[in-house]
């Protein structure tokens, strides 16, 4: 078997390193495609091999196409949308994410923009503390606790919205009060921080209609994707409310505008930044490797997303 490590964006040595302990222990070869800056050179790279572990780089029906032997890809990280779900599915393509092993690193970038926007943007002038505000938890998984559980422990006030725990008992544990809408969601809320993934139901759901229940001064965090956001109707909310603000890390397509429209009241990092941690690169690199592992030797397709 080979196992093909396709990142345009590479991972650190230390997950190679240790990716290639583990491919080649059980037996495999491991084959590298690292800061690669055409198309051309992965559809080349991938020709041969059976397995394709990849981070945000994306594996088109073009890619599946020049693959004849795939068997499996794994998206190291939890978003899997950079894959062609339908073709690979067509193809008897076993894809897989690694959830849960960027989750710290997504929540502690929230909390962070939050504290970010609130102080201003560490400019001079007066700004708030996020201790004694509420926070909107929209979408309750691995990234949503935690970014409860932080919240928690500032002092917020942590409300989540997700309609698919049907176990009230999660929220109660982890002292968190479930709402039973999305709009209830970010009627209540100081900060909302979004956890849902861009699906067809979810894309340009974050509407001008929701955002304008938010309370005076809210603060919408995005670590999650930017195709839920409906951009028009947020540049149109921001011009009518000027009391709110948007923080995000996957800059919108519209962003050169938001920030001359807006100022302060809006940022975006450079790059996507919410699995930028030494630990999560190497935790999804090492995941990403044991799955596929296991996948042939044993079957398991736990993490399976394409079923």
């Amino acid at each position: 078997m080979k196992v093909l490590v396709a990142t345009e964006k590479p991972f650190a040595k230390k997950a190679v390193d240790g990716i290639r302990k583990i491919v080649e222990e059980a037996g495999y070869e491991l084959a590298l495609l690292e800061k690669y800056t055409d198309k051309a050179q992965l559809l080349a790279a991938v020709s041969d091999v059976d397995a394709l572990i990849i981070r945000s780089d994306k594996v088109t029906a073009e890619v599946v196409a020049a693959a004849p032997k795939l068997k499996i890809v794994v998206r190291a990280g939890a978003g899997y949308d950079n894959v062609d779900l339908a073709t690979c599915t067509a193809k008897g393509i076993v894809v897989m994410n690694t959830p849960g092993q960027n989750s710290n690193a997504v929540a502690e970038l929230a909390i962070g923009m939050m504290i970010f926007m609130a102080r201003n943007q560490f400019t001079p002038g007066t700004g708030s503390e996020i201790h004694g505000k509420t926070l909107g938890i929209h979408a309750y998984g691995h990234v949503g606790r935690l970014v409860g559980k932080y919240g928690r422990a500032m002092g917020l006030k942590v409300y989540a919205y997700d309609p698919f725990i049907t176990d009230a008992k999660i929220f109660e544990e982890d002292g968190v009060i479930a709402l039973n809408s999305v709009e209830e969601l970010y009627s209540k809320c100081d900060y909302i921080s979004l956890h849902i993934p861009a699906t067809e139901q979810t894309k340009k759901s974050i509407n001008r209609e929701l955002l304008s229940k938010m309370p005076q001064g809210a603060t919408l965090v995005n670590t999650a994707r930017k195709e839920v956001i409906d951009e028009a109707g947020l540049a149109a909310i921001l011009e009518e409310r000027p009391d709110l603000k948007y923080i995000t890390d996957i800059a919108a397509d519209i962003q050169p505008e938001l920030n001359e429209k807006f100022g302060k009241r809006v940022f975006a990092t450079t790059k996507k930044m919410g699995a930028e941690t030494a630990e999560a690169n190497i935790n999804a690199g090492l995941a990403a490797a044991t799955q596929i592992v296991d996948f042939f030797k044993n079957g398991n397709t736990r993490f399976q997303v394409n079923k």
